[in-house]
């Protein structure tokens, strides 16, 4: 069995295509431009397959925003790991636990994303899991005290997920295809 390697090259510009064509243009998170003009969110690439190493990334990309406050938020990349949707989501609740294990519960909150993300009890083909799919299975650390503090500026904060299912679906599964397509090289 062969395993597809993505150089780190391809993989980064694919998930910076992706926040600024889809997530900031649609507005999907109101939060992300600016993070992203400022240059504070840290792009971590992870080659690991097994679990234990993928969780002993997530812990040292705690580690990173524990000591460098210029990080705002981490998206912990996994370019090999992690290819069907189940392994993915058996993976996050194991990392969520390990953060409340190791502590970091009410400091840092993880946001998952995957290429074929399915919300449950959507249909696979429904445009709104695009809210939520991505180039490559990734994390997303985010510093809770920001989130509480994002939030507050918003003039409607609980009405993100609505919005960003409607849009999505209003944009259509095809268009939303071609969106997350697009950022891949190539």
């Amino acid at each position: 069995m062969t395993t597809k390697t993505h150089p780190d090259q391809t993989i980064k510009p694919a998930i910076q295509a992706w926040l600024k064509s889809v997530i900031i243009e649609y507005n999907i998170c109101p939060f992300a431009k600016r993070e992203l003009e400022k240059n504070r969110v840290y792009f971590s690439i992870s080659h690991d397959t097994k679990t234990e190493q993928c969780l002993l990334n997530l812990m040292l990309e705690c580690d990173r925003l524990d000591t460098d406050p210029g990080i705002e938020t981490t998206l912990l990349i996994y370019a090999e790991a992690f290819a069907t949707f189940d392994d993915y989501l058996d993976f996050v609740e194991i990392a969520e636990n390990l953060l409340i294990d190791q502590g970091y519960e009410g400091i840092y909150q993880l946001a998952s994303f995957h290429p074929h993300y399915c919300f449950q009890g959507s249909n696979q083909d429904d445009a709104a899991n695009y809210t939520n799919r991505s180039p490559y299975p990734m994390l997303h650390l985010l510093r809770e005290s920001s989130i509480e503090q994002a939030v507050a500026s918003h003039p409607d904060p609980e009405n993100i997920p609505q919005h960003n299912i409607e849009l999505t679906r209003k944009l259509g599964l095809a268009k939303m295809q071609t969106l997350l397509a697009a950022c891949y090289p190539g």
